[in-house]
């Protein structure tokens, strides 16, 4: 018996892979390993209830969207769960119960499901969802809390980068701020397990480097230049490797859906994240710029990707330097003509 064979045409993309977004998801649980991990051994067992009741949080703030509005669920992508612990990565250590709750509720109802669900936010819905906690409980997202310290529900301890903010270098050690024994959010003090994680993912090619070097690169050579302690290089390794940097650079600005396509527009968007991170770190009131940097820069990824478009083959640009020059000889010759 004849096999007959059919050739399927299909429309562009034309390339198949098994990485949905699924996979993708658990790639970055799986990076966010050594940062909770680290988490855990420098603060005990608060980061577990936070971690735990923010992923449940937006899980079932998602699932609950999406049947009340009759849609599909999309719980099972995984991406809810990133986004839970995305938000209580940034969120300390002595956060009550309740504080996950209400930022999960305002980072996936209102940044992403209202907006159409994941690929349709412009905003990153972690960042968001802390912005708003930030705006809205400022004095418990700012309740610090010293590691080793397990047994203290709440302490007015200086971070690294609050002693930057006042114009002097932390008393910290830089081996502290790698390995995590500081005070922080729980996700932002081991820098050793952010950069262990940020190349996970660089290995799996989940992120490219373009977007966390010119976010980091930024913020380095602007901090050794306009050092304000004394010290410049050690002024810029603790702004590296202190406060969320790294964790906002490796995993929030490299979001595919809130972060440029093009390659050009994914460097201009980081240096333009590590920039604004600075000059809200020098002469804001709050220490920290991160959170804040990315999500401007979120509002401008439209345009960067716009300006950055490369040129279909055989269509000139409309304001191309060829048509500029061309326009500006007609006008010169029309000039001498008349003349």
């Amino acid at each position: 018996m004849n096999e007959t064979k059919t050739l399927i045409v299909s429309s562009s993309p034309h390339i198949r892979t098994p990485r949905d977004t699924k996979v993708i998801m658990l790639d970055v649980l799986i990076a966010l390993a050594p940062a909770f991990l680290a988490s855990i051994i420098f603060f005990g067992w608060r980061p577990i209830m936070v971690t735990a009741i923010s992923v449940a949080s937006c899980v079932l703030f998602e699932f609950g969207y999406r049947r009340l509005m009759k849609k599909p669920d999309t719980f099972g992508d995984l991406s809810a769960v990133v986004t839970g612990v995305l938000l209580a990565f940034c969120l300390p250590p002595t956060a009550p119960w309740w504080l996950p709750i209400i930022g999960a509720l305002f980072a996936i109802v209102v940044v992403k499901q209202l907006f159409g669900g994941i690929g349709k936010n412009f905003l990153n819905p972690a960042l968001a969802g802390r912005a708003f906690l930030l705006a809205s409980y400022a004095v418990l997202m700012t309740s610090w809390r010293p590691a080793n310290f397990q047994h203290v529900d709440a302490a007015t301890y200086a971070t690294p980068l609050a002693s930057l903010h006042q114009g002097a270098l932390s008393s910290t050690s830089l081996g502290a701020m790698l390995l995590g024994n500081t005070g922080g959010c729980i996700g932002e003090i081991s820098a050793i397990a952010l950069l262990l994680g940020g190349a996970y993912l660089v290995y799996r090619k989940v992120i490219s480097l373009r977007i966390p070097l010119s976010f980091i690169g930024t913020v380095a050579v602007i901090t050794l230049i306009f050092s304000k302690g004394n010290g410049h290089f050690m002024w810029m390794l603790q702004n590296v490797f202190s406060g969320g940097l790294l964790l906002g650079a490796i995993f929030m600005a490299t979001d595919y859906c809130t972060s440029p396509v093009t390659p050009k527009g994914q460097i201009i968007f980081g240096v333009g994240c590590g920039l604004l991170t600075v000059l809200i770190r020098y002469f804001g009131s709050y220490p920290e710029g991160v959170s804040y940097a990315i999500l401007i820069m979120n509002l401008m990824v439209w345009m960067i990707d716009k300006a950055t478009a490369p040129r279909r083959f055989g269509v000139e640009p409309k304001h191309s330097f060829r048509k500029l020059w061309a326009k500006i000889s007609r006008k010169g010759r029309k000039g001498e003509e008349n003349a």
